[in-house]
């Protein structure tokens, strides 16, 4: 039997990283959802607002925690040596646990490094965009 960690590795093409994150995400397990981010990787809370390591795992159980899944759809990738500008949209829309509505969206600009292993990996994740906030 494979383990869902084997099959949600960073990806080695940039423009799948959104896809892997996807899929990470709606399978719940932190764990496969962290192993997309780069060690110091950034997690922007709201405008003006980011977290690391520690903090940054709580914000993403935090989104997790909303029981709901989350689609995504890559506008443009653009890179430039072992750097990526990646700019997408998300949605989270369904049924929380608690049977209460969840909705959330937006445009997503997050910033992607290629590691020496030649996987891709988040190092600052944006999911607000260019919201003033």
């Amino acid at each position: 039997m494979t383990d869902v960690l084997d099959d949600l590795l960073p990806p080695t093409d940039p423009a799948e990283l959104p896809a892997v994150f996807e899929a990470a995400f709606n399978s719940g397990e932190l764990a496969s959802v962290d192993r997309l981010f780069a060690p110091g990787a950034v997690f922007v809370t709201r405008p003006g607002e980011a977290v690391t390591e520690d903090a940054r795992r709580a914000a993403n159980a935090q989104f997790l925690g909303l029981g709901v899944p989350i689609a995504l759809t890559l506008r443009h990738t653009y890179v430039c040596d072992d750097i990526a500008l990646l700019i997408g949209d998300f949605v989270i829309s369904g049924t929380g646990p608690d049977g209460s509505p969840v909705h959330q969206e937006g445009s997503a600009t997050d910033v992607a490094r290629r590691g020496p292993d030649g996987r891709w990996r988040y190092v600052i994740d944006n999911p607000s965009g260019i919201d003033r906030g």
